[in-house]
């Protein structure tokens, strides 16, 4: 029931706040992708791809783009759901749905929930495969095995960087699958998602002539926007841009994201005290954090170094949005550790913001 009603509180605020931006560039190519898919059955040459189009393209041909705006509204509350539900792995409830919905209810979240981008779809898919990965430790079974590799099968359809941070996911449901004594199981996990990838590629090829959409891009355009090494060395920064940025920075609008760093003290701490030899709810908190954290590292690279740009006519914190359900699970641990005062500070704070950006 406490699952439940997060759910209907966050697809609630979602719903209200729908069209706070106008709606961007890219918003409207997959729009105009996806109608080309339902009328006139042809593909757009876009680098963007089809696969997002096609996964929208249904609730456009039902209501245009309010029903595809309420939809991702209703698929992003679904992952900070999971997100509570990764959370329990690693702190007791009130934490664990605390943390979610502050998660959920930040100002980035609401912004990006109705957004037609594929980034916060990709973050819902990346935290359900984790809270499989973390059932298949528990013990390796068919389910949440095949669960995880499914949703990971999806993500290079939505785009190729969403590879990435699937990637340590992956590896954690074929390594707990070979503990549990059942390695083809995390084998075949891990095949429904190669397969999928390779028919990606092959039909990438017949449709942009390579792997992906962005051999769509025009002669000298790369993907990431960097020409040489020195472009993405000159990217560094971006590293701390993307949290502390006045207009771009997660941390502005969204200040319980801090309690990210705090989990990865309490991480390291608790390591330290090697205290999972011989607690085992210990051991897996550990594991779910750790897989977490890594996750949530792997796209802020991601952000820093593979993204052409990280401003934009979007609101702060797209390229970080997949990681933000999993992050919420994070936030979770800092607000059962950290000094009450300074998470009630950070929570209101949060909250503040995300009213402002609603009412103004």
């Amino acid at each position: 029931m406490r699952l439940f009603a997060l759910w209907v509180v966050l697809f609630a605020v979602y719903a209200a706040g729908l069209g706070i931006h106008a709606r961007t560039g890219d918003e409207l190519v997959h729009l105009g992708i996806a109608q080309a898919l339902i009328h006139e059955h042809e593909v757009v040459d876009a680098p963007q791809g089809a696969g997002f189009a096609l996964l929208i393209s249904p609730a456009r041909e039902l209501d245009g783009a309010r029903g595809v705006e309420l939809f991702l509204a209703a698929f992003a509350a679904l992952g900070f759901v999971l997100s509570a539900l990764l959370a329990r792995r690693i702190a007791p409830e009130p934490y664990a749905s605390g943390g979610a919905a502050l998660a959920g209810l930040s100002a980035p979240a609401i912004a990006h929930a109705g957004a037609i981008y594929p980034e916060l779809m990709a973050g819902t898919l990346l935290v359900g495969a984790a809270v499989c990965a973390m059932a298949v430790r528990d013990a390796p079974r068919v389910a949440p095995a095949l669960g995880g590799g499914a949703m990971l099968a999806v993500l290079p359809w939505l785009g190729p960087l969403f590879l990435l941070p699937a990637l340590p996911i992956a590896a954690a449901i074929y390594r707990w699958s070979r503990q549990g004594r059942r390695p083809l199981l995390g084998l075949i996990a891990i095949e429904l998602a190669a397969a999928s990838l390779v028919v990606y590629a092959t039909l990438n090829e017949s449709l942009y002539d390579g792997p992906t959409p962005w051999s769509a891009n025009p002669p000298g355009v790369t993907a990431t926007g960097a020409q040489s090494a020195g472009d993405y060395i000159e990217r560094v920064p971006r590293l701390v841009t993307l949290w502390v940025d006045p207009d771009v920075g997660l941390l502005r609008w969204a200040p319980i994201f801090a309690l990210v760093f705090v989990s990865g003290w309490l991480l390291w701490r608790s390591r330290h005290s090697q205290l999972a030899r011989v607690i085992s709810e210990r051991a897996s908190a550990e594991a779910a954090a750790s897989l977490a954290l890594t996750v949530v590292g792997v796209q802020l690279l991601v952000a820093a170094f593979l993204v052409p740009a990280i401003d934009g006519n979007w609101f702060a914190g797209r390229y970080l949005a997949p990681a933000l359900p999993t992050a919420g699970a994070l936030i979770a641990w800092g607000l059962r550790n950290a000094p009450r005062p300074v998470t009630a500070a950070l929570a209101a704070l949060t909250l503040l913001a995300s009213a402002w950006v609603m009412l103004d």
